[in-house]
């Protein structure tokens, strides 16, 4: 499961920056421990405030936390974060 969020990250990350949004790589060894760590802080993943400026929060971090493939990945508390950054920026499901 890890390999398939580590595959789908970097394919958001792809797709964002075809949108023009500007994103920093992941190492694939990184991309786990880095995702807890944005989840669990205050600060929002990388291009969140400009893909949600171009309605493309479905290419997020915190999408992809909520992604039913990937729940079991995250912690509550986590997801609980991400679903609130997302719900605040308007996003629908």
């Amino acid at each position: 499961m890890e390999q398939k969020f580590i595959a789908a990250w970097a394919a958001n990350r792809e797709k964002a920056q075809q949108l023009g949004v500007r994103v920093r790589p992941v190492e694939p060894e990184e991309a786990v421990k880095a995702a807890h760590r944005i989840l669990s802080g205050h600060r929002l993943s990388d291009g969140f405030q400009a893909l949600s400026d171009k309605g493309h929060l479905e290419f997020t971090l915190e999408a992809l936390a909520v992604d039913k493939r990937f729940t079991e990945l995250f912690t509550d508390e986590e997801a609980n974060e991400a679903l609130t950054r997302l719900l605040e920026a308007g996003y629908r499901f």
